[in-house]
């Protein structure tokens, strides 16, 4: 106890050589654990996109592009789907269920997507989870709209407010669909996935205010004319994508197969699950050199530690002389400069775990609003504790480098130091 009283009241008197050696391990120790948290999540939240679907289908381009586009609303493919293909193909044996998506559209940066009631009956996201509703309902006419979480805790819509939508993808439309306003019936449940950023509108809604036929509101005076189904979906000429469920994995690669050799046109059918791998597999060499760099972050910070406590301990020979003549013994100075190091790496990596806990708080809205990644604020794993265990063990090995040559200064040594 004596010897930890004197190593703290040790670092206190070189408190400014202490303090931005602390620091630099504390920022080590947060982009360590930032980085690893990242990661994890943004593995989850690609893997739990989408769930249950067995097939995603659209215009022939890359399996990656399709996924990104289709899912996650990143980029957007030049051809789309056209509505007889749609047919022919989800009437063949096997197909359990089928949600066709447009997308082109958005309001105020959010993505806008077409699709009919089996969109919210047979979309899974997680491991199978339905989209659940925390307010109001699926639409029911073809001028309403279902809201993400996000968009409205974002933009402040309740049930009942009216949405205007923009033609084109961006933050920024020049031509806004104004005749053609929308009523907001229900928001859905957070499921930490695109679909909280997205606006639900009807396949037919896509395909009248593009068409420019007629305003939504002239469409719906004349509903009884038609069935409620079909003027939900309407019979437009292309779709940008379809999503697929089989009664059998069979079926799945069967149909895949036709698909990619469908002649009327050029299509692409992928399965999601394999491609999420791929994606993943692609971002694990960016994730491997996030880790490294992070991993030499942590190096040069001890590297920087020892290097202040061998400069240090120069300075210190006569203090450790004077040690040695009141009765400490070499196993007490290697004792102290020990405690010195092992206190300044604890204290380095608490300052660490605070300021990465602070990181995620503030930066897990942007990742979730600009790069679709959750971010679970958790206490820390078994891992990531596991990391700060070795970067603690690096600290004392090292600081055992200059306890060592303390061990070895003698009283003569100490006290013959010449000006």
């Amino acid at each position: 106890m004596i010897i930890a009283k004197l190593a703290y009241k040790s670092l206190l008197n070189r408190r400014a050589s202490v303090l931005l050696t602390l620091f630099t391990i504390a920022i080590s120790v947060m982009l360590l654990l930032s980085i690893e948290r990242v990661r994890i999540d943004a593995k989850s939240s690609f893997s739990n996109t989408i769930s249950g679907t067995d097939l995603i289908v659209g215009a022939r381009t890359g399996d990656i592009q399709l996924l990104l586009s289709s899912v996650f609303r990143i980029g957007h493919t030049n051809n789309g789907v056209s509505w007889k293909s749609y047919e022919y193909i989800t009437s063949q044996r096997g197909v359990n269920w089928s949600i066709p998506i447009s997308l082109g559209d958005s309001h105020k940066g959010q993505a806008v997507l077409g699709t009919t009631l089996d969109y919210f009956s047979h979309y899974r996201f997680a491991k199978k989870q339905n989209l659940t509703f925390n307010k109001g309902r699926p639409f029911a006419a073809i001028n309403e709209v279902v809201l993400g979480s996000e968009v409205a805790n974002k933009l402040g819509y309740k049930l009942n407010d009216s949405i205007v939508i923009s033609h084109g993808m961006g933050n920024t439309s020049f031509h806004h669909h104004d005749d053609n306003p929308f009523k907001v019936v229900g928001i859905l449940n957070p499921t930490g996935t695109p679909v909280d950023k997205t606006l639900h509108i009807p396949l037919a809604a896509i395909d009248l205010i593009h068409g420019g036929k007629a305003s939504l509101e002239h469409e719906h005076e004349h509903e009884h004319e038609h069935d409620e189904h079909n003027n939900l979906v309407g019979h437009p000429k292309q779709i940008t994508a379809f999503l697929m469920g089989f009664n059998s994995p069979l079926y799945t690669l069967q149909i895949r197969r036709n698909i990619n050799q469908y002649k009327p046109e050029a299509l692409l059918g992928i399965m999601p699950t394999v491609t999420l791998k791929e994606l993943w597999e692609m971002l694990a060499i960016v994730e491997k050199i996030l880790l490294l760099f992070s991993a030499v972050v942590v190096l040069v910070s001890l590297l920087g530690m020892l290097t202040t406590l061998l400069a240090n301990l120069s300075q210190r020979r006569r203090e450790l002389a004077i040690l040695r003549s009141v009765g400490a013994r070499p196993w007490h100075l290697f004792t102290l400069i020990s405690i010195e190091s092992l206190l300044t790496t604890l204290l380095g990596c608490l300052v660490g775990s605070a300021l990465y806990y602070l990181a995620i708080f503030s930066a897990g809205g942007y990742l979730q609003s600009h790069a679709g990644i959750s971010v679970n604020i958790t206490m820390l794993s078994y891992y990531e504790l596991g990391l700060i265990g070795v970067i603690m063990a690096a600290g004392f090995i090292i600081g055992l480098i200059p306890a060592t040559r303390a061990y070895f200064y003698s009283l003569s040594d100490g006290m013959s130091i010449k000006a």
